[in-house]
């Protein structure tokens, strides 16, 4: 009697001990699974920066072969996924003239490559760059546009208080809050109020909340650059 209940004392004890070895062993799987699985998807939104890069350059020296010094990088790649970057809609690159002088590059003009993707841009083969459609711009472009963008996101209709807000301040997710100059207010619409404006042959303008939509005539797809891109692209080309 006495060896069956320390027998059966012993028993358990070993079946947790047992049970949660097991379920160690699944939970170690699963994490080093999970794990994987999360390297897999930094390595593919890696391996598509590499590519969107080499495109972007590619198009860069056929299409503006006067630029023979240069640095290329993507704006938005960082800290994506991969269901992040197949939802985007534009790839946007920032690109840096210099020249050399004694030996060290000594940096120059700056533009921004927007890459405007269509459906299925990306599939089970990478970037399928037939669906993507380029447009460069400089800081007057860049500033230009986003004078006709506040406007139309705002009561202020004077093109020369916008511009020097602008230039004195940075896009913030409410409007233009100026260093120097009016601080500027962005109108507060739903989600699925828009207001447009024709801003050239190629486009329109549509402001929607906390997001800059471009709507390309010739493909008629409407592109969304989130707020934060704004951010980025200004302080791009007037802070950095």
């Amino acid at each position: 009697m006495k060896k069956t209940i320390i027998l059966l004392l012993v028993l358990t004890c070993l079946i947790p001990q047992n049970t949660k070895a097991q379920n160690d062993g699944v939970a170690i799987a699963a994490a080093a699974g999970g794990l994987l699985a999360i390297g897999a998807g930094i390595a593919a939104v890696e391996q598509m920066k590499e590519q969107a890069e080499l495109t972007a350059t590619e198009w860069l020296l056929t299409n503006h072969p006067e630029y023979n010094k240069f640095s290329l990088k993507t704006l938005d790649f960082d800290g994506k996924k991969v269901k992040d970057m197949s939802a985007t809609s534009v790839i946007t690159f920032k690109i840096r003239e210099f020249e050399i002088k004694d030996d060290e590059p000594e940096l120059g003009k700056k533009v921004v490559l927007f890459g405007f993707t269509s459906f299925g841009w990306i599939n089970e083969y990478g970037i399928d760059f037939n669906k993507v459609k380029w447009f460069m711009i400089d800081s007057e472009e860049w500033l230009n546009m986003m004078t006709s963008y506040t406007k139309v996101a705002s009561a202020v209709a004077d093109e020369g208080t916008i511009r020097t807000s602008l230039l004195n301040g940075k896009v913030v997710n409410r409007g233009v809050k100026a260093n120097k100059g009016e601080n500027i207010d962005f109108y507060k619409i739903d989600g699925d109020m828009y207001l447009v404006t024709d801003y050239s042959p190629d486009m329109k303008f549509i402001y929607n909340e906390r997001s800059l939509g471009i709507y390309l005539k010739e493909t008629m797809n409407l592109i969304q650059i989130g707020r934060g891109d704004l951010i980025k692209i200004h302080e791009f080309f007037f802070d950095e």
